[in-house]
């Protein structure tokens, strides 16, 4: 299992690593994905950032950070909306420099129910806010990884890898999330976006809710994907381990360990 830990991330709040969890992450040699909201973007100072960057760098562990999402929409016809998703970006792109994460997370943010009659004015406006943001991270060394979440097929967001290729934009993957919003099964979602896959994001559920329950503990197939990453072994993604309970966190490492050759 040490050897595995070298290998995956694991999500943590920023908050919760300034409260409690930094000395155990540096103790254990996790290495993080940090998640950013925008009460930590308004609460804590550069310095503040700095000094958790700094604990990680001297123990040369690997960061991944994990933007704002909440009431974020980049592809909003509302331009103020949109001002406020990019002013969010903007605060994380200071961050890049100090933490030299390998990837930056955001969630796509496309919902069929919500935004299907403003498709392409939504994927439009949606496409200029990650061409920039990819170009910027991309400068920092670093790579946009787009997120999966309420979308419900993968042909609906191809469009925007497709046109991100000169920013290297990478698929975030997200299991859980294509287990309970998508009706695609997930060898579809392989086969149309496989070629972009930089970055998985692990956990289970039992098909209804978000639940992000350790691996194993819900009823998600995970085998398709495992012999997918068999074939391709040469290019693995980023493997983060998103268990919402700490008590989680070592079940799903068991779990991954019985299958990890790549």
């Amino acid at each position: 299992m040490p050897l595995l830990i070298n290998h995956v991330q694991v999500n943590i709040p920023f908050a919760m690593l300034c409260d409690s969890y930094l000395n155990r992450f540096i103790k254990q040699r996790l290495n993080p994905e940090i998640g950013l909201d925008a009460a930590v973007l308004e609460r804590y100072s550069l310095s503040d950032f700095t000094d958790i960057a700094k604990e990680f760098h001297n123990h040369s562990l690997t960061i991944t950070l994990h933007a704002p999402f909440i009431d974020l929409s980049p592809g909003s016809p509302d331009k103020s909306i949109r001002a406020v998703t990019r002013h969010r970006f903007e605060q994380v792109l200071q961050l890049v420099p100090i933490f030299k994460p390998e990837t930056v997370v955001c969630h796509v943010g496309y919902d069929r129910e919500r935004y299907s009659f403003i498709k392409d004015i939504w994927f439009e406006n949606s496409l200029k806010m990650w061409s920039w943001l990819g170009t910027r991270i991309g400068n920092e060394g670093s790579l946009l990884m787009l997120e999966n979440v309420y979308e419900d097929n993968p042909e609906d967001i191809k469009t925007l890898f497709n046109n991100l290729k000169n920013q290297n934009a990478g698929f975030c993957f997200d299991i859980g999330h294509q287990a309970v919003f998508s009706s695609v099964p997930l060898v579809n979602w392989l086969e149309f976006l496989g070629s972009y896959l930089g970055q998985l994001h692990m956990h289970d559920n039992c098909g209804k809710e978000d639940e992000h329950l350790a691996m194993g503990q819900g009823s998600i197939n995970f085998q398709p994907l495992f012999d997918y990453l068999k074939s391709r072994r040469k290019n693995p993604p980023v493997i983060t381990l998103e268990p919402h309970r700490e008590e989680d966190l070592r079940p799903s490492l068991k779990y991954l360990e019985k299958f990890w050759t790549w």
